[in-house]
């Protein structure tokens, strides 16, 4: 499959659903539209999807210009739009994200593709090339992005790959707002990278640290973690949040640790990359 085909690329029309009724991801996206979004602004959306975030910026902006490659998706788009309040400030344009601007300045960027670990989807390449090309054309202040920010962080744990008797360590994703049974924190996370949207995004997610071991048990997996801030309340001193799902991945073997031990990690890839680019350049060793 090319991999402008794959997900991250070209999600699927039926993957949709899950997305929609996510409604952590879905109600945290729509308080943050309300207060990003002033009356009578103008607004992009890259990647939309089905368009239920143009949605959230239309009940305000005057324009909305909404963005998807995907040509059966964006037909969908325009036809969902339609039978919702405020589809005539919508456009639908079929176009890829990482060439399109829009016809003039916006006010706010709103673009949602990412995966835990910024691996898979391609949400900061994408910005990285917005910002570029929107410099270069309109010689003007950067507008506002949802999400604004983000923190990546790493959690040394124990985890169950028993399946009905069949032990299958592979990669797995997690709910981040359900209790994972199977799953026995052995320290607490420990951030790796914390970008801002509106800065220079990285082109890299290096990281070697240590994880400090604060309960007994296997560890044979870690697990990664993405705190995306879809928006600073600085009047609040608050932010509104939203987690995507946990990653874990498995070790390749596995070894005891103790309280107060001390684990070194190691791994490297790029935004965007496949998983096997994370799992495959991971190291950890006893400390």
């Amino acid at each position: 499959m090319e991999e402008s085909a794959s997900l991250g690329q070209f999600i699927p029309l039926h993957y949709h659903y899950n997305m929609l009724s996510d409604s952590p991801r879905l109600l945290g996206f729509k308080e943050a539209i309300a207060v990003m979004v002033r009356p009578g602004a103008r607004v992009l959306e890259l990647g939309a999807g089905t368009g239920v975030l143009s949605f959230f910026a239309a009940q305000k902006a005057s324009r909305v210009w909404s963005v998807e490659r995907n040509p059966e998706l964006a037909r969908e788009a325009r036809r969902i739009l339609s039978l919702n309040p405020g589809a005539e400030r919508i456009e639908v344009v079929e176009a890829d994200a990482f060439d399109y601007l829009p016809p003039e300045p916006v006010d706010v960027v709103l673009c949602e593709m990412v995966h835990v670990g910024m691996l898979r989807e391609k949400q900061l390449p994408v910005i990285s090339s917005f910002k570029k090309r929107y410099r270069e054309r309109f010689n003007a202040p950067l507008p506002l992005f949802v999400p604004e920010a983000a923190i990546q962080a790493v959690q040394p744990v124990q985890q169950s790959f028993d399946f009905a008797g069949f032990h299958a360590p592979v990669p797995l994703f997690q709910h981040p707002y359900s209790v994972q049974s199977d799953t026995k924190g052995l320290g607490e996370p420990v951030s790796y990278q914390t970008f801002s949207y509106n800065e220079d995004l990285p082109e890299r997610c290096d990281w070697e640290g240590m994880l400090t071991v604060t309960e007994s048990g296997s560890l044979n997996a870690l697990r990664f973690i993405t705190k995306n801030i879809l928006a600073v309340l600085a009047a609040k001193n608050s932010t509104i949040d939203w987690f995507s799902q946990y990653l874990v991945i498995p070790l390749e073997s596995s070894f005891d640790v103790r309280p107060g031990e001390r684990v070194k990690v190691r791994f490297s890839y790029r935004p965007g990359d496949p998983l096997e680019a994370l799992s495959g350049s991971l190291v950890v060793t006893g400390g």
